[in-house]
């Protein structure tokens, strides 16, 4: 049992608000996301406040690692910290001036391969480790994307990663995991818990690409260390609803023959303001779906039997199911955007 990486926590949280103080009047100035068709917000708001949350947290986990004394793990971690600048890099370009799509998934995947190639554990032995590696790279560009799709509405983001990442601080507390992906994940937590205040609705500050590309990468760093470790069925429970959400959308715009990288309103959380539930209602329901999902991955863990696998599983994929049918369901009047 390690309590040292929940120190991060408030570290982290009080560095993201305090940045974002100071930073508003530079992104309202150069980094204002206007409202269009696409749009889920009404009003001119600036976009950027992930650099608070990126700072603050690489920021949080570097200080407590040194202070506490917590190993590094061999270049898994510093390569992570490189990745995660690259992508808030690129993101607070494209926040500013849009990049092309291409180059900025060119980016992604190197950064991904990176730490993919430098992670520890296997998930399936018997296969070659390449093939496993390179599985593993489409699945993380495929992730932070995801994370960067789902992005599209106040506190959607404080909604889905606020249990996932308290998931893991508290899996390290407990000492079910390593102190090193704990003392990341509480970074993370506390940074979301900085930003929040800012981005509930009506949001006076957006994340920004700056912000939803690097915590897609450490979200994926995070699930791909717990799958390694033998949960592999808790690291697809807890993402279950964010994944779901995307990449039934991504099918249905494919089918459609839609073009799938430009923005758009057709995820199912975005379907269910236009057509009835508020904002609050909407991110208030995926926090509750998170928590429960949590619940299930942490059930997996405790009691790792076939039987409770296969039970935590159907339960959460039916859960996420009802949540997507229910977002879906017209309700006859338009909903209050964010």
């Amino acid at each position: 049992m390690s309590l040292a990486p929940l120190l991060a926590v408030p570290i982290a949280c009080g560095l993201c608000a305090g940045l974002i103080v100071l930073l508003k009047p530079v992104l309202r100035r150069y980094a204002l996301a206007r409202p269009n068709a696409r749009s889920s917000h009404r009003v001119p708001t600036p976009q950027g406040g992930g650099i608070a949350i990126v700072a603050a947290g690489l920021a949080a986990a570097g200080l407590v690692a040194v202070t506490s004394g917590i190993g590094l793990g061999g270049y898994a971690l510093p390569v992570l910290a490189l990745a995660v600048l690259v992508l808030a890099a690129v993101g607070a370009v494209d926040d500013i001036r849009p990049l092309p799509a291409s180059l900025r998934l060119v980016v992604q995947a190197v950064a991904v391969a990176a730490v993919v190639l430098t992670a520890q554990g296997r998930l399936v032995p018997e296969i070659p480790l390449s093939l496993e590696r390179a599985v593993a790279v489409l699945a993380g560009v495929w992730f932070v994307n995801l994370v960067n799709f789902m992005d599209g509405l106040d506190w959607m983001s404080v909604a889905e990663f606020v249990p996932l990442t308290a998931f893991f601080a508290a899996l390290g507390a407990a000492g079910l995991v390593a102190p090193a992906p704990a003392l990341v994940a509480a970074a993370l937590l506390g940074g979301l818990l900085g930003f929040a205040p800012f981005n509930r609705p009506v949001a006076r500050l957006f994340m920004g690409d700056v912000g939803s590309l690097p915590i897609g990468l450490i979200v994926a760093w995070l699930l791909f260390g717990l799958a390694t470790e033998g949960g592999l069925a808790a690291a697809l429970i807890l993402p279950l609803y964010p994944a779901a959400d995307a990449t039934l959308t991504l099918l249905w715009r494919m089918k459609r023959g839609e073009r799938v990288w430009q923005a758009h309103r057709s995820h199912f959380y975005q379907v269910a303001t236009v057509s009835g539930l508020s904002v609050p209602q909407v991110v208030a329901r995926v926090f509750v779906v998170q928590l429960a999902l949590a619940g299930l991955a942490l059930a997996t863990l405790l009691w790792p039997s076939g039987p409770v696998t296969l039970v935590c599983l159907a339960l959460a994929a039916g859960l996420v199911a009802a949540l997507l049918r229910h977002f879906a369901t017209p309700r006859g009047r338009k909903g209050v955007g964010a």
